[in-house]
């Protein structure tokens, strides 16, 4: 019997499907740490939860410590201890090494959360990433520009995704991008040179320190430029085949793993394929990807990855599954601000893509505009080539149209 520990801070519909695969494994003891409401879990779930330990704060490593060590005595021990979320890895992990939790160090966590260190990491292995810097101060600001050039990129060295970045074309903007992260000598914010080139992700299976299972994604528009212009709509694509540059990437990818210490786990790589070819790592996470990347893969693979990384996790083994199909996700983002009144085009959509529609999450009257550039809502669609998916991805951005009130 294994005894396993998953933090979920709420009980949401995502959250649910990994609590509901955690529950479906045989031989398996199941401890939930969160902050909700225990009642604000699915309750068909209920009987297959063995105990829940809430806290206050998820992100706290103190109190992760302690609701680590409640479950071992509650459960007799803890063989595993994760999360699915990006910002709680490196509490979770510190949590993990304070309770002898088997699972990824706290110093292997950093080299994925901390976006100077990962680079810094790659850097000395001879992986090719972009000329960094952490600055937290204007001078140094001025100097690292007067050596890479402009566009500059400015993120916080722990972000998620492309929320609260920026790119600088000048110099004025590359403070004032500063000012508002709050960066100072004591609060650093990395600065990277801007990268051109096509965005890609390569998503990796790694048993024992070897990568058993690749697969790979193309962003149609790069998040950063999304985030720039509301207008652009947002498309992520699952290719059928995998083309030549991603089989190229693989060599250095997996080197990169390496270097930064990945023994068991599914990664999720942002890089670059620019003009000549030559890749560039952006950064990489140690969790499973978002930006419906997940569900792409569930579909485009027919298996469930979800299941698949738990079993990962709470068993340290993965069975391969073999790509059937291309996939995609569709992003609807609105312009404007508000709230939402009304979503036009949708049956005019739903009869262009027809059968290829797998799943859909329409964005409900009234719900507020989305901070993030993944927009309100999404669609995904599957076919058998990335040609028809391609088609159906133009058609859902281009038919559905977000309206929204004024604030």
């Amino acid at each position: 019997m294994k005894n396993a520990a998953f933090v979920a801070p709420l009980f949401r519909t995502n959250t649910n499907r990994y609590v509901r695969a955690f529950c479906a494994l045989p031989g398996v003891r199941l401890g939930l740490i969160g902050i909700d409401d225990p009642r604000a879990l699915d309750p068909s779930l209920h009987p297959h939860v063995a105990a829940y330990v809430r806290v206050q704060d998820a992100s706290d490593p103190d109190e992760l410590t302690q609701a680590a060590k409640e479950l071992q005595g509650r459960l007799g021990g803890l063989d595993s201890l994760v999360s699915s979320l990006e910002e709680l890895q490196t509490p979770v992990a510190i949590a993990r090494d304070r309770a002898g939790v088997p699972g990824m160090s706290e110093a292997v966590t950093r080299n994925f959360r901390d976006k100077a260190r990962m680079k810094d990491v790659l850097r000395r292995n001879g992986i090719p990433v972009g000329r960094h810097r952490l600055i937290g101060a204007a001078a140094e600001a001025r100097a690292f520009a007067a050596e890479v050039g402009y566009p500059i990129v400015v993120k916080p060295p722990a972000g998620r995704g492309a929320r609260s970045t920026f790119r600088a074309e000048s110099e004025d903007e590359l403070l004032r991008a500063l000012g508002s992260l709050g960066a100072a000598p004591h609060n650093p914010m990395q600065c990277e040179e801007f990268v051109v080139g096509t965005e890609h992700t390569c998503e990796t299976v790694m048993v024992g320190g070897r990568a058993v299972w690749h697969s790979g994604t193309h962003y149609m528009n790069p998040p950063l430029e999304i985030l720039e212009n509301p207008w652009m709509q947002y498309c992520v694509v699952l290719p059928r085949e995998e083309p030549p540059e991603f089989q190229r990437f693989l060599p250095i990818n997996d080197r990169a793993l390496s270097a930064l210490g990945l023994e068991t786990g599914l990664s999720h790589m942002e890089w670059f394929s620019r003009k000549d070819g030559s890749p560039v790592i952006g950064e990489v996470g140690a969790r499973p990807p978002g930006a419906n990347i997940t569900p792409m893969m569930s579909t485009a693979y027919d298996t469930d990855m979800i299941r698949n990384w738990v079993e990962l996790m709470v068993f340290g083994t993965f069975d391969p599954p073999v790509r059937k199909y291309a996939a995609g996700t569709a992003f609807f983002r609105g312009q404007g601000s508000g709230r939402v009144v009304a979503v036009h085009g949708l049956d005019e959509a739903r009869r262009e893509v027809g059968g290829l529609l797998v799943d859909a999450q329409i964005p409900p009257i009234g719900m507020p505009k989305s901070e993030s550039y993944e927009g309100e809502g999404w669609a995904i669609v599957r076919a058998d080539d990335t040609a028809t998916v391609l088609r159906a991805l133009r058609a859902l951005v281009t038919r559905v149209r977000i309206e929204y009130s004024e604030p």
